[in-house]
């Protein structure tokens, strides 16, 4: 029992050691990643040092008696002398961790000390010990205890390892009968030592392990619960309003004292501590952050020296500075202010960098949308200035015509065709107008053509004046009213058009009904959702139109389409009535 007691102090020292590089990060990294020789290598001097230390705090026993007085640090061990002690436990974890090299080696460098500390059991433990070291590194691989962390398995090897240093022992060790009786001795109380050694090296790692990865989990849950949040508002780019709003958001889901968001020239945000002195449009004076905005790479300070505030009574005393990246250059900064250094836990430098990688990612996203999008205007710019060369030349020849017959009706005609090719040159410039802009374009357009073909068709206005003044998109009325023009009509000799714009649900209403042939129901479905090749025309004024208000409107937009064989087409558009995705009123 005396001897249980003594090995239960020894393996207290495992437990210390055990908690301490749990809480080590170049052990933590070296235990657990791939391993390459440097990690091996470290891993060898960390479990060698575990195992001398064992070696130089055993417990002496002589002629198989414990002296309690004797019991402190052993350099020489005598003849007659040997001791019981917990070095295979280093040289077991060193193994079942590392591998068959680093067991090995540890087991040699381990052994080989214990040859010379001396004592009749030398020889007997030192090759026992490398024997340790291959087994332990072996079985490990072959068991997979460092990739499962079976308790069970890492145990049963501890007892394997420390039953075969009590069988060399035996076989190794003269006199036998001294060796008999030290083994007698020592054996139940180092098996179970070591073994329990070893269970509890191992909990306790695992427990950090685990509470490791609550924190992470804890941690990416956060982060991506505040890039959630936040990312409608990083879709703008870093600017004063976009950036303020985050700021709050981040310092509301953060135990931080002050968060701060800059670009390349100035504070776009600053929430919290220092708000009074820390304003917007404000250069950036700060050295961290300027350091931050070179270098491309993550800055803490811990003290307000370091921060360097010009303002002198300024309470924040540490920070962390992260850069904020597109296309891997650094656009701006993402500060996280403490009044307390000690605020600044190693958790939290976890989270800011996530969230640095997560915004970075938020931002470039929306230069990439950003772009998307001025390639979309584009596109539809083109489409916009395109001019119809026939409706150009036919409304030429008959202006020509009416010259000489009534010159008047010449000239209104004239001052009809020029408005309709201003709006053209509006609409290819700008991404809405007012409504009555577009109204305008319609009115041109049908006076050409009512000119060119009398009482061949008659166009009923019923508008709501008081949404005149509402922006829509341009080209999205007219190209309704020309598609029943050259279409509903086209076998017919006249026809009703009827053209509505009203407000319902807080929505506005643009539709246009005709009384003409109509459409097959196939036809119905594929109009306005895709370009198609037919010989009554393609469908692109429609597509266009599809396109156009859900990339400005997304769902909120409606466009349907409905007609009857024979009885006529209605064409049926709804806008909602206040801020567009792209940020412009339409009101």
């Amino acid at each position: 029992m005396e001897l249980f007691l003594f090995m239960l102090e020894r393996v207290g020292l495992i437990i210390v050691f055990a908690f301490l590089m749990s809480r080590w990060r170049l052990f933590r990294g070296v235990l657990f990643k791939d391993q390459g020789v440097k990690e091996k290598v470290w891993l060898i001097i960390i479990f060698s040092a575990l195992s001398i230390v064992s070696s130089y705090t055993g417990i002496k026993i002589e002629s198989g008696t414990i002296n309690p007085l004797n019991q402190m640090i052993h350099s020489t061990i005598n003849a007659e002398e040997a001791i019981a002690n917990t070095r295979l436990i280093g040289v077991a974890i060193a193994g079942i961790f590392g591998g068959p090299l680093v067991g090995v080696s540890v087991g040699i460098i381990a052994g080989v000390h214990r040859i010379t500390l001396g004592g009749f059991t030398a020889i007997a433990c030192g090759v026992s010990t490398i024997l340790a070291g291959f087994i332990t590194g072996g079985l490990s691989n072959q068991l997979k205890i460092r990739q499962t962390f079976s308790y069970k398995k890492a145990v049963i090897i501890g007892i394997c390892a420390e039953t075969l240093q009590m069988i060399v022992i035996l076989l190794v060790a003269k006199p036998f009968e001294q060796a008999l009786q030290l083994v007698s001795l020592i054996a139940l109380p180092m098996i179970f030592m070591n073994a329990f050694g070893i269970l509890i090296f191992f909990i306790i790692i695992k427990t950090f392990i685990d509470e490791e990865e609550r924190t992470k989990a804890l941690q990416t849950h956060q982060a991506f619960s505040i890039a959630q949040q936040t990312i409608e508002h990083f879709r703008k780019g870093l600017n004063e309003e976009s950036c303020r709003t985050v700021a709050e958001i981040i310092k509301r889901e953060i135990e931080v004292d002050a968060v701060a968001i800059t670009d390349t020239n100035g504070i776009l945000a600053h929430v919290g501590v220092g708000e009074d002195h820390h304003v917007i449009h404000q250069e950036i004076v700060t050295a961290l952050t300027k350091r931050v905005l070179v270098e491309g790479r993550i800055l803490t300070a811990t003290s307000a020296k370091e921060i360097s505030c010009p303002h002198e009574d300024c309470p924040l005393s540490a920070a962390i500075v992260l850069p904020l990246k597109v296309q891997h250059k650094t656009v701006g900064t993402l500060k996280l202010y403490f009044i307390n250094v000690s605020s600044l836990t190693g958790a939290k430098k976890e989270l800011a960098e996530g969230l640095s990688r997560l915004f970075s990612s938020q931002l470039e996203y929306a230069e990439i949308e950003q772009q998307r999008k001025l390639l979309k205007d584009a596109e539809i710019k083109a489409l916009q200035a395109q001019v119809h060369p026939h409706f150009f030349f036919n409304s030429l020849n008959t202006i020509s015509s009416l010259i000489r017959t009534d010159a008047d009706e010449a000239r209104a005609l004239l001052i009809k065709l020029s408005t309709f090719f201003r709006s053209n040159l509006q609409g290819a410039r700008q991404m809405l107008i007012p409504l009555k802009n577009e109204i305008d374009h319609v009115e041109a357009y049908l006076s050409i053509e009512q000119t060119r073909f009398p009482n061949r068709y008659d166009v009923q206005f019923h508008l709501d004046e008081s949404l005149f003044d509402v922006h829509i998109p341009p080209f999205t009325l007219q190209p309704l009213v020309e598609n029943a023009i050259y279409h509903a009509f086209k076998n017919r000799k006249e026809g009703k058009i009827d053209v509505k714009v009203q407000r319902i649900n807080n929505k506005l209403l643009l539709l246009t009904e005709d009384n003409g042939c109509g459409m097959r129901e196939e036809q119905v479905k594929q109009l306005g959702k895709t370009i198609m090749q037919s010989e009554q025309g393609t469908g692109t004024a429609l597509w266009n139109i599809y396109q156009r208000i859900h990339e400005i409107y997304g769902t909120e937009a409606d466009f349907h389409i409905s007609s009857t064989l024979d009885v006529g087409t209605k064409i049926m558009i709804q806008l909602p009535l206040k801020a567009t995705r792209w940020g412009v009123e339409k009101c």
